[in-house]
C-alpha cells in the first residue's frame, strides 16, 4: 500500500470498526496498534486517529480490499467477544467493499471454527477467487 492517507484511512476504518460494540478492549487496541507499525504509522499519528472523524476510504483492489476485510475479521475476534453489532457491521462494510457476500460468510464460519480465529492467507484467497468463477 502506497499511498500514506489510504493506510490513515484503513486505520480510521479499523477504530472506527472496533468501537462499534461500544468500547475498545485492550486487545483490539494492541491488535490496530500491531496494524499501524505494519503500515508504518507512529503512535502519536495513531493516538490522533482515535479523535478524528471516520473518513471513508476507496481500496481500488481487490487483494487489498480482501486484506482489509481480513485485518476487520481479525479485530472483530480479538477480544473474545463476537457481538452481533460487530457481524452486523463487517457484512456492511464488506459489501461496501465490493467483497463477494457468500465468500466473507465463509470466511467468517472458517475463522469462527478455527481454535485461533485465523485463515491462512492461500484459504483466504482461494474462497474469494472460487466466487469468481
Amino acid at each position: 500500500m502506497e499511498d500514506y492517507q489510504e493506510r490513515i484511512g484503513l486505520l480510521q476504518e479499523m477504530i472506527a470498526f472496533a468501537v462499534v460494540d461500544g468500547e475498545l478492549h485492550d486487545r483490539e487496541y494492541d491488535f490496530i496498534q500491531i496494524v499501524a507499525e505494519e503500515l508504518e504509522i507512529d503512535k502519536e499519528t495513531l493516538h490522533k486517529l482515535f479523535d478524528k472523524k471516520h473518513e471513508k476510504t476507496v481500496i481500488k483492489d481487490e487483494f487489498n480490499r480482501i486484506c482489509q476485510f481480513y485485518r476487520l475479521a481479525l479485530l472483530m475476534h480479538a477480544d473474545g467477544v463476537l457481538h452481533e453489532r460487530e457481524q452486523v457491521k463487517i457484512n456492511e462494510i464488506g459489501i461496501n467493499m465490493g467483497l463477494n457476500p457468500y465468500a466473507m460468510k465463509r470466511v467468517l464460519h472458517l475463522m469462527k471454527n478455527s481454535p485461533n480465529a485465523m485463515v491462512d492467507g492461500d484459504t483466504l484467497l482461494s474462497v474469494f477467487s472460487e466466487q469468481h468463477n
